[in-house]
């Protein structure tokens, strides 16, 4: 039989049909939940004014959150319905959505300083296709903050169809293999950190090895550098 299962349009499907939720919650996450250290964390790294994508950037409250913190952004999701939702955040022309795909960018080479992709890189079918996007898309020495889902995050819930042999939308990569999967695909890591449940306590983790620590995370926050042949 053969498989007629588009991975992409079916993720697309999934976010519109998120997109009233999502928008319901994502400010109190970017402001005081599970993604409020990320935009301080960019701002470590990336020089204020430069030219930044946000990939996946939902209802573009996190793109707006860059661009008030002296950015200049494109955000980018899958859905339609989130970037009707975003462009409702528009009135400055430094501050621009559009609707793509992350395997397939609609922009030239080398257009931005720096890209921010928080929980995207778990909706690819084939995460590699996407750093090597991403990697075309980002300047030489520009850096990409990536938040990949760790293993205790309710969201994997999405892949859970698979151990039926059914079509899941959402991959299992670990922060791990991301890394792995970003070192040999070019990226240098340059820093990271864990954003874990509330239940999970400082001491805990704090001398546990790297590895140790992203099992423990509800999200591991990368910051790499593209180092282009």
């Amino acid at each position: 039989m053969t498989n007629t299962f588009d991975w992409h349009r079916e993720a697309e499907k999934a976010w519109d049909e998120r997109a009233s939720y999502w928008s319901q919650n994502s400010q109190n996450m970017w402001d005081h939940g599970s993604r409020k250290t990320i935009i301080p964390f960019v701002q470590q790294y990336v020089q204020k004014g430069s030219k930044v994508a946000d990939i996946g950037c939902g209802d573009g409250y996190g793109s707006y959150k860059l661009f008030k913190a002296g950015y200049e952004v494109v955000g980018v999701d899958i859905s339609k319905e989130m970037i009707e939702r975003a462009n409702q955040r528009t009135g400055d022309e430094k501050l621009s959505f559009v609707q793509g795909d992350l395997v397939e960018l609609p922009f030239a080479a080398d257009t931005f300083d720096g890209v921010m992709a928080v929980n995207s890189l778990e909706w690819i079918e084939i995460p590699v296709q996407a750093l090597h996007e991403l990697k075309r898309v980002i300047k030489h020495d520009g850096h990409l903050c990536a938040g990949i889902l760790g293993p205790t995050a309710k969201p994997r819930i999405n892949s859970y169809p698979r151990l039926y042999g059914e079509p899941a939308v959402c991959n299992t990569m670990m922060p791990w293999e991301f890394q792995q999967l970003a070192e040999e695909t070019g990226w240098e890591l340059i820093d990271g950190h864990g954003i874990y449940k509330r239940e999970v306590r400082n001491q805990h983790y704090q001398d546990l090895p790297t590895e140790l620590k992203q099992s423990l995370t509800f999200m591991w926050v990368f910051m790499l550098r593209n180092k282009k042949q």
